[in-house]
């Protein structure tokens, strides 16, 4: 949980990093700044964005213990995610308020930036069929397009894989062969949606499909083309299929190494905050805060929130929560 808001702090910059489309732009002025082991991730300058402050209403949400649809009535209740028409049409409280129409342009990664608290939450393999019941219905109050909260189920996912120290190199195939069946079946069972769902849901896994090849040159001019390239209207990471994805491939890239974590996941020509939330959550789970500088943690905005959401969720992560599978 820590770790995801570093990553987000420092891939938004204050909104400079963000909306800036040139990855070598930023190393550049990365290196006029000292490089990474001198930031020091504070307010005024650094603070996080609004991934953290939804990653955190979902967390939090999730750290009642609630489950079934009294849990997604909370999370709906909570500070409203990235898709302003869709919280506007959650009425939370109210049969199915949950919920709102389909969107066909629903696809947005503000559904997989908020959701790496549910693999913290169900992070052992009986748990899957929770976790993903859970990214599906609450990454949809929002967006509720496949492309869109199938990167819910990913970045979920791939948070709870990174907790059992599955081999990175097995967690795209795990999730278009084991997690995404899942949430297909789900979503039929659920009688929500589920034409105009089914017409859409290829195009998720489509994209995910390799082989992943790397070419020899990949400094950062090389990514932000290589990042395009399976972005969707060119605005890489913006969207629940490209932004896991990106964080996918900086992690199979960057191992133990921080530094090159963020070069990868934080520091390039896209949506830079949204990519490196995810990224940085999965390698906190993986590693700690073992390697990182304590200038990019130690006065971090809503640090406390953050830990004791992270203490919640790993406390609840011990329970058994298959009920809540048939409550849903």
């Amino acid at each position: 949980m820590l770790l995801s808001g570093v990553g987000d702090a420092l891939g938004y910059r204050n909104q400079l990093w963000e909306y800036n489309e040139s990855g070598p732009a930023i190393h550049q002025e990365l290196k006029a700044l000292g490089g990474v082991k001198d930031i020091k991730a504070e307010l005024p300058d650094w603070p996080v964005s609004d991934d953290t402050v939804l990653h955190l209403a979902t967390a939090e949400g999730l750290a009642t213990g609630k489950v079934g649809e009294e849990l997604l009535h909370e999370v709906a209740a909570k500070p409203g995610p990235s898709s302003i028409l869709g919280v506007s049409q959650l009425k939370p409280g109210k049969e199915g308020g949950y919920r709102v129409p389909y969107n066909p342009d629903g696809t947005g990664c503000g559904a997989a930036m908020r959701s790496m608290c549910i693999g913290l939450r169900y992070p052992k393999p009986d748990q899957l069929l929770s976790l993903v019941a859970v990214a599906v219905e609450t990454g949809r109050m929002t967006h509720p397009h496949p492309t869109g909260f199938l990167g819910a189920v990913a970045a979920a996912l791939f948070t709870a894989y990174a907790v059992q120290r599955r081999p990175i190199t097995t967690w795209g195939l795990g999730l278009i062969n084991e997690a995404c069946p899942i949430a297909k079946s789900f979503v039929d069972g659920r009688e929500f949606a589920v034409e105009e769902t089914l017409r859409d849901w290829e195009y998720f896994s489509e994209k995910w499909h390799g082989p992943a090849l790397w070419p020899d040159a990949y400094g950062p001019a090389e990514r932000d083309e290589a990042y395009k390239s399976f972005s969707l209207k060119g605005w890489a990471g913006r969207s629940g299929h490209d932004a896991p994805m990106i964080a996918y491939d900086a992690l199979l890239g960057a191992g133990s190494d921080w530094e090159e974590l963020l070069n990868r996941a934080a520091f390039h020509g896209g949506d830079s905050d949204s990519t490196a939330v995810i990224a940085c959550c999965c390698w906190g789970a993986l590693y700690g805060t073992k390697g990182v500088p304590d200038g990019n943690y130690v006065k971090l905005e809503y640090r406390d929130r953050l830990e004791k959401c992270g203490e919640q969720l790993y406390a609840l992560s011990t329970e058994n929560c298959q009920i809540e599978v048939l409550s849903l």
